[in-house]
């Protein structure tokens, strides 16, 4: 079992930044991806951003050059830094780690707004 634990979140004016936190604890050994999807009300959940062990990151079109993920390997946590914020950015953020399985974060608000 993994543990997921979520930090960040919370209400931005536009163009403004957040950084999101995801700690893992657990049956944590053999993690490889880490990563960060999001869903905004009415819609799917959506792929944002992941990254490997090694450091390999990947990014959703929609996020790439405003948001930068990162990880701390000694610490097993991933980073979401969100910059240059668009009211589209709003969604329940969820960080996810890859065991054999894919566990989830609880999630965390993120809300842009003026």
């Amino acid at each position: 079992q993994v543990q997921l634990v979520e930090s960040g979140g919370g209400l931005v004016q536009p163009g403004g930044s957040l950084r999101l936190s995801c700690a893992a604890s657990g049956s944590i050994a053999s993690i490889i991806p880490m990563g960060w999807y999001r869903q905004a009300p009415g819609k799917v959940r959506e792929f944002i951003a992941s990254i490997e062990s090694g450091g390999v990151t990947n990014y959703a079109d929609s996020v790439k050059g405003r948001f930068a993920i990162s990880r701390d390997n000694a610490k097993n946590t991933v980073y979401l830094q969100m910059n240059s914020l668009e009211p589209k950015d709003t969604a329940v953020y969820y960080c996810y780690v890859v065991t054999a399985i894919a566990y989830f974060g609880q999630g965390t608000q993120v809300t842009v707004s003026s």
